[in-house]
């Protein structure tokens, strides 16, 4: 099984220290660099190149939304997770628009964390409960900004709910015997449909108006 690079960041020794030990636990995951601030994190993310990178939202130098939005203009290949201790939607919202995989809470369970970290290595979107009940019920009062311009296909619903599953085109080109260039238009419509531009934010607002429930971490 292949090791899971981690570089992590948050303002507590303690915090990180804590959240190091369990992550490391199982051996599949090794946390390669640590950071306190933000621009620090930056730094290490360049150095180190991990698989993920593990973000508070409140922290010195740049938040952790400000981080995320850097490794996307840069590029890069890490998957992001968000660890915070806040739940606001407002953050929530902010984190996904930025380009994160995952928005956990610091006080969800330390497997729950771990199968996020797993999830959002694989590809896979990975939010936590708490977090997509209170983006499914809160919705904005004029429902009629929030839905899409057309209906989607029952094939583009499909393709979506594989794509939230985190398979990528190739994989949901075999499980629905078509070709990845199709799968490709798919997601395309899909994204002019609910007018997004990423698998992420495609997946939240299917979440908020109701199309399907995302499967937890692990799952």
């Amino acid at each position: 099984m292949a090791t899971i690079r981690v570089v992590l960041a948050d303002d507590h020794a303690v915090v990180r220290k804590g959240i190091r030990e369990f992550l490391e636990e199982d051996g599949d995951i090794e946390v390669v660099a640590e950071a306190a601030d933000g621009e620090r994190v930056k730094e290490l993310i360049h150095m180190h190149a991990p698989d993920v990178a593990i973000l508070d939202i409140r922290m010195p130098g740049a938040t952790g939304i400000e981080v995320t939005r850097w490794v996307r203009s840069q590029a890069l290949p890490v998957k992001v997770l968000i660890l915070t201790a806040y739940d606001d939607n407002p953050f929530v919202t902010a984190a996904l628009q930025a380009g994160a995989n995952g928005y956990v809470m610091k006080d969800a369970d330390a497997e729950q964390i771990t199968a996020a970290v797993r999830a959002v290595y694989h590809g896979q979107t990975a939010l936590d409960p708490a977090v997509a009940r209170k983006l499914a019920t809160g919705l904005p009062t004029a429902q009629s900004d929030l839905m899409p311009i057309e209906s989607l296909t029952d094939r583009e619903m499909t393709v979506l709910e594989l794509a939230a599953r985190g398979l990528t085109n190739r994989g949901i080109g075999v499980q629905l015997a078509i070709s990845d260039r199709t799968v490709q238009g798919h997601l395309a419509n899909i994204y002019a449909k609910l007018a997004v531009g990423s698998r992420t934010e495609a997946v939240t607002k299917a979440i908020q108006l109701g199309l399907f429930h995302l499967p937890q971490a692990g799952e």
